[in-house]
């Protein structure tokens, strides 16, 4: 296993090579040597700036969103800390619109990326809704005063966002925490809060990982937890906020991932290497801003990615109805006035067709005309929540269900 001191020195020693990669492209680039441009030069420039998107970066991208279109009218978007928590952030895009919007809590996967990779989900949502997501911290920048964030963390985290937004909220979470915000609008059921959500939409996550496992199921069961304590975390080393802290390194989630997918990651470089030589910027671009996003990575507790893979992958402790929250019996049924959504993927290969639709099983308090179930055809994991099939196909049944709820 690579060390997290050993990973972050050998991210220090490659700085200086990046910098250099930089500098000589600038000049490749400049007017200085545009009379001398060639098919050797734009080669060498795009070698420059491959070396240069070597790594990861550690900090989150900003949503950039700055205005959105409600009602063919162009308005302000102005991104605000609404709630400071340890962990993360309530995180407002607020829009002054005279006529109110429902209230969305998208709750963002805390698995290695920052919530910027919903970026689409929250641009789409916005023109309808006033929209807030759970803005995760990296853990390395989190003080060990604060103490550790495990599964109850995470769940206590996101009741607090929907106290703060007060009653007559809704819910959508992606992927991961789709089981942390079951849990969160059980208990707030089962405590009758003024801020249990009106509806809830699951999407893409893994209630009941038992149906139709997937690579990811299958690697989560292959080995005991002693394994994955003793083979995946690691300790934030000095110079950081959380100096001392456990934590499952994103760049090792990262690896992960990219492991899955080896052969398309390549592609997509080799692909990005010849736009920058046949200068297709566009391409390029497009390219770029999504690795941007997916090469940016941010620690998990320890506490919380243990619990998680114990809890949810290897234990099936939701559907069992063995989870608890903070030592105490959760009872699912309480969720009567919350309507329920889930949507999945045809082709997801993260959380596949019947790991979500198994929440409907889960909730039992919940009559048949409060329950609605999507298969998005055509799409994998992350069509279901980002891109076109999402916006048009998808979206439109999260807006309706959220109006008819509100």
């Amino acid at each position: 296993m690579l060390s997290y001191q050993a990973y972050q020195t050998q991210s220090d020693l490659m700085e200086p090579i990046k910098l250099g990669a930089h500098m000589a492209r600038r000049l490749l680039d400049s007017s200085l040597l545009a009379p001398f441009q060639s098919l050797a030069t734009r080669h060498l420039s795009a070698a420059c700036e491959m070396v240069e998107r070597v790594g990861l970066t550690h900090a989150r991208p900003a949503f950039g969103l700055t205005s959105t279109e409600v009602g063919n009218h162009a308005v302000p978007v102005v991104e605000e800390a609404a709630l400071r928590l340890p962990f993360g952030t309530l995180l407002h895009f607020r829009k002054d619109v005279e006529v109110p919007q429902p209230k969305v809590l998208v709750v963002a996967p805390l698995s290695g990326h920052f919530a910027t990779l919903l970026l689409g989900t929250v641009r789409t949502l916005l023109p309808d809704h006033d929209v807030f997501i759970t803005d995760w911290h990296n853990a390395r920048d989190v003080s060990l005063e604060h103490g550790g964030f495990g599964f109850d963390g995470y769940v206590e985290h996101v009741i607090k966002f929907l106290e703060f937004m007060g009653p007559g909220s809704h819910l959508v979470a992606v992927c991961q925490p789709c089981v942390q915000a079951l849990v969160a609008a059980a208990v707030m059921a089962q405590d009758n809060n003024p801020a249990t959500p009106r509806s809830m939409t699951l999407m893409a996550g893994p209630i009941d990982c038992r149906i139709n496992p997937t690579k990811v199921n299958d690697l989560a069961t292959s080995k005991p937890m002693s394994w994955f304590e003793r083979n995946l975390i690691s300790t934030v080393p000095m110079g950081f906020e959380g100096s001392g802290r456990k934590v499952y390194p994103g760049f090792m989630q990262l690896s992960a991932f990219v492991s899955m997918n080896l052969g398309r990651h390549m592609k997509a470089h080799f692909e990005l290497y010849d736009s920058l030589v046949d200068g297709d910027l566009e391409k390029a671009h497009t390219t770029k801003t999504f690795y941007d996003e997916y090469f940016a990575v941010l620690d998990l507790a320890a506490e919380f990615y243990l619990e998680t893979v114990q809890y949810v992958f290897q234990d099936y402790r939701l559907p069992k109805g063995e989870l608890t929250y903070k030592g105490n019996p959760i009872d699912f049924k309480a969720i009567r006035r919350t309507s329920l959504l889930t949507v999945e993927g045809e082709r997801d290969d993260i959380c596949s067709l019947g790991q979500t639709v198994a929440a409907h099983d889960i909730c039992t308090g919940l009559k048949p005309h409060r329950k609605r179930h999507h298969m998005q055809a055509g799409v994998g994991h992350y069509g279901v929540f980002s891109g076109r099939k999402w916006a048009g196909q998808v979206y439109p049944i999260v807006r309706n269900h959220i109006l008819s709820s509100d």
